[in-house]
């Protein structure tokens, strides 16, 4: 493990411990502490050993996401005991239902806007983030994000975006404004190594849309049967506390499309190696942009399918938004 994410592992550990042990001090302390409290001990000591993260068992290496998620962690996945592995099994269970909860309804309907959208975990559960908020003034927000890494952790930290952004898009904030606040929880509240690219689009009655990126690929927006990337740069959210953020903005005609994705789609790879791509993504997008927004979304990954060789490797979400002809 990383000996900066090592690191701030230890002074978690200790900061905990030390909770812990006032916890213990008061007289109607649970008696199960003093195990836990060896517990972590032991991790700690490991530490110092030199040999945290590897399995007591076979001493390779335990899986990054479960450490992560529980720095007291043992055993690799192929050496849990049964009632361990039923244990798990059941967390993941409960995992992948209440990721399931927090996307939003489909096909939605919002003022003057129609949208689709698919989300495909790679596993049980998703590093993937899809939203949709209402604004204060007929505004909505559509949020897609992509956290690094892959399955318990990343979801963890999904659910962590939503939990930010529907705190804070009720405050009014400017769109910059608000993915900058984002960008500074996130930041405080995870290790160095999260992070999680992120685009942000605000959409208006009238068809103008502020797009907001934090290192995310480019929406794509069709008009008139002609598909163009809006570029937008900006850092990824949880990387730098003190980023800022810009908004490029565009107008949307009645009848006109707008596609936000994740890399599960442009890195998805045939027999040879090849990658889906960026313009093979626009040039489908373009292809059935006349679509209803749950048919184009369908058509896409319908292609990306096609195209890709063995089963998918990474998260793929993908959302298509439409302002609605009167």
């Amino acid at each position: 493990m990383a000996e900066v994410a090592l690191g701030l592992l230890r002074e978690q550990l200790v900061g905990r411990r030390d909770q812990l042990v006032t916890v213990m001090r008061q007289p109607d302390a649970a008696a199960h502490l003093q195990s836990l409290l060896t517990e972590v001990d032991a991790a700690l000591d490991r530490m110092s050993r030199g040999t945290f993260g590897l399995c007591d068992t076979c001493h390779d290496p335990i899986e990054p996401d479960r450490l992560l998620a529980d720095p007291l962690a043992r055993l690799c996945l192929d050496h849990l005991t049964p009632s361990q592995q039923a244990r798990l099994e059941r967390d993941l269970e409960l995992a992948v239902r209440i990721q399931q909860s927090l996307l939003p309804p489909r096909p939605l309907r919002a003022g003057a806007w129609a949208m689709a959208y698919e989300y495909r975990p790679a596993h049980l559960v998703s590093g993937d983030y899809c939203d949709v908020l209402p604004g204060q003034a007929g505004d909505w927000y559509f949020l897609l994000g992509d956290v690094a890494g892959k399955g318990v952790a990343a979801s963890m930290l999904m659910t962590q975006l939503h939990a930010m952004f529907r705190v804070l898009a009720p405050l009014g904030l400017s769109l910059p404004q608000l993915v900058a606040r984002a960008n500074s929880i996130f930041c405080e509240s995870t290790l160095p190594t999260h992070y999680a690219t992120l685009v942000s689009v605000r959409a208006q009655p009238d068809g103008a849309l502020e797009v907001c990126s934090a290192g995310h690929l480019p929406p794509v927006l069709v008009h008139d049967g002609r598909a163009a990337r809006i570029e937008a740069g900006g850092l990824p959210v949880g990387m730098f506390c003190g980023a800022e953020y810009t908004t490029t903005t565009v107008t949307m005609a009645e009848g006109d499309t707008l596609a936000l994705y994740t890399d599960g789609l442009s890195e998805t790879e045939d027999a040879t190696g090849e990658e889906f791509g960026l313009d093979r993504i626009a040039d489908n997008f373009a292809a059935h942009a006349g679509k209803p927004p749950d048919a184009i979304v369908s058509e896409c990954l319908a292609a990306i399918d096609r195209f890709r060789s063995g089963p998918a490797s990474d998260d793929i979400t993908m959302m298509v938004i439409r302002r609605q002809q009167a």
